[in-house]
């Protein structure tokens, strides 16, 4: 992935970044809430169910101890009998002793032939007999639990089964529903038949309705449900306390992680990075400013020259961005973009003129790559050209430290590459270097050929040069008579804008061409 495109999916996660933290957060807070209401609601009807199995194993204990009786049946004794148990257990509104289906006496009257009880519903697992009855002597249509022993039944009032207080916030109603005969036993709402329906098929899950939500649990010993409601609106509430909870941490996450993204943004889009991307996507081109010989004026080489182009059309030129990739460490990375260029742009070219050459500016740094000699020889391998038709620049930084940068120049220059002491002078090196150095060719800078009139240091240069036995190669010529002064002083070699600025490589093969013809025809 490109610098650019990362810096693209960076922005995305920026603006993800600030968003979800927020959008997580009050996610979270309505989560809370819910999971708290559920929770309550949930332990609400755990407690009804506790209700309902206290309930009715008060009546088992009931109809076990009423059972125990030996005596008369629906004599004196008897009779006080049941009124204890009833009196006893608070859950038990009545205790009926039955003959068959048939109620002989209760606990309320001695004597009661009216109606027969119905049919036993469910049988409990420990073999109790339970059913629901409006069946009763005081003309009341009040449906009532009856559960069973042998000879005797309890009746207990289905509400005590529900007679349960919420411990939350917020108020909570049951319903108490017969799953059989979908019959409303007991409920402190309004449970409509098209609602028991929905929560039939919506099963354990919660449901919501009409701003309220409902859950359901089964008691299948009964053959009974437990439906509990609770009004939304606490809900919301709820949501509100969560969020102020939940949103100054989301709030806080935006923050920090949009403070992290921002500054690894704008690490991205620093220069380094952008110059890291640029190589990476081999962006950074290479122009070529022809060397002629000052006689003939026929070209004998050119230079390479990076030029990194901009997105407004523009080109970034060495002097800018050289210093940025000496610091930055990207120096290498660049000089081997740079030599892959060149053979790729002129490889082809250079076979066809075996006589020329073209020079390529080295990093001090490059001398002590152990990769700078294979990447060439590869290249010239592969594109079949002399090492003679490569040579290598180096201004007076590269020879600064001598017992590195000569071993290093030697075994280049035994490879069969001319080396260029590049902008000579203008450094901080003394000519004494020249001697201690096996160099070919010396480039005058174009600051002491712009001040050839002052005829200072010029002269001394060239003549010094000669006294190496070194070529020479001028920068910077543009006008003809810096041409002619240097040429009648003994320098062979030139470039500058009197010939050519630099080109691109279509341009400088034409240019080129052209030279070439017409030195041959003079």
């Amino acid at each position: 992935m490109n610098n650019r495109r990362l810096i693209s999916v960076i922005t995305g996660v920026l603006l993800l970044a600030v968003l979800l933290p927020v959008g997580l957060s009050i996610w979270l807070a309505h989560r809370q809430a819910e999971e708290n209401f559920a929770s309550e609601m949930g332990n609400y009807a755990s407690r009804v169910v506790m209700r309902t199995e206290q309930v009715i194993e008060q009546g088992k204990r009931a109809l076990d101890d009423i059972e125990t009786f030996s005596g008369k049946p629906c004599g004196p004794e008897h009779l006080l009998a049941m009124r204890r148990v009833s009196y006893v257990n608070r859950y038990i509104q009545e205790v009926i002793y039955l003959d068959g289906f048939r109620p002989r006496c209760s606990s309320l009257e001695s004597l009661s032939t009216e109606g027969i009880f119905p049919a036993t519903v469910k049988v409990t697992r420990d073999g109790y007999r339970a059913w629901l009855t409006t069946q009763n002597d005081i003309g009341l249509q009040r449906t009532m639990l009856a559960l069973g022993g042998k000879r005797h039944v309890v009746m207990i009032d289905p509400q005590s089964l529900i007679d349960v207080l919420p411990f939350g916030n917020w108020s909570i109603s049951t319903a108490l529903i017969g799953t059989d005969s979908n019959q409303v036993i007991a409920s402190s709402f309004a449970l409509t038949p098209a609602l028991w329906q929905r929560l039939k098929q919506n099963g354990d899950e919660q449901l919501k309705f009409q701003g309220a939500i409902y859950t359901m649990k089964y008691y299948p010993q009964l053959g009974v449900a437990i439906v509990t409601s609770a009004s939304l609106a606490p809900l919301e509430k709820s949501w509100h306390r969560q969020l102020l909870i939940w949103l100054p941490f989301g709030l806080l996450m935006s923050l920090l992680l949009a403070l992290f993204l921002l500054r690894y943004l704008r690490r991205l889009q620093s220069p380094h990075y952008r110059m890291l991307d640029a190589i990476n996507a081999r962006n950074i081109v290479v122009y070529y400013q022809p060397i002629v010989a000052l006689i003939s004026g026929r070209i004998v080489g050119a230079e390479a020259l990076a030029r990194w182009p901009q997105v407004d059309g523009t080109f970034l030129t060495p002097d800018v961005f050289i210093p940025l990739a000496e610091k930055t460490g990207l120096m290498p990375r660049l000089t081997q973009l740079i030599i892959e260029t060149v053979f790729e742009d002129l490889g082809k070219w250079l076979q066809q003129h075996p006589e020329i050459h073209i020079s390529v500016n080295l990093d001090p740094g490059d001398l002590t790559s152990d990769t700078l000699p294979v990447l060439l020889r590869e290249q010239l391998a592969r594109w079949q050209l002399s090492p003679a038709q490569i040579a290598l620049e180096l201004t007076e930084r590269g020879f600064a430290d001598p017992e590195i940068s000569a071993p290093a120049i030697d075994a280049l220059r035994k490879a069969g590459h001319a080396i260029y002491i590049d902008d000579f002078g203008t450094g901080y090196s003394s000519l004494s270097y020249l001697q201690n150095l096996n160099v070919d060719i010396l480039k005058i800078d174009k600051s002491f050929v712009d001040a050839l009139e002052y005829k200072n240091v010029t002269p001394q240069i060239i003549e010094m040069a000669k006294a190496l036995d070194l070529a020479m190669v001028a920068e910077g010529i543009e006008t003809d008579s810096q041409q002619a002064w240097l040429r009648e002083h003994g320098v062979q070699y030139g470039q500058g804008w009197l010939y050519s600025k630099a080109l691109p490589k279509a341009a400088f093969i034409l240019w080129a061409e052209a030279n070439l013809r017409t030195a041959k025809r003079d």
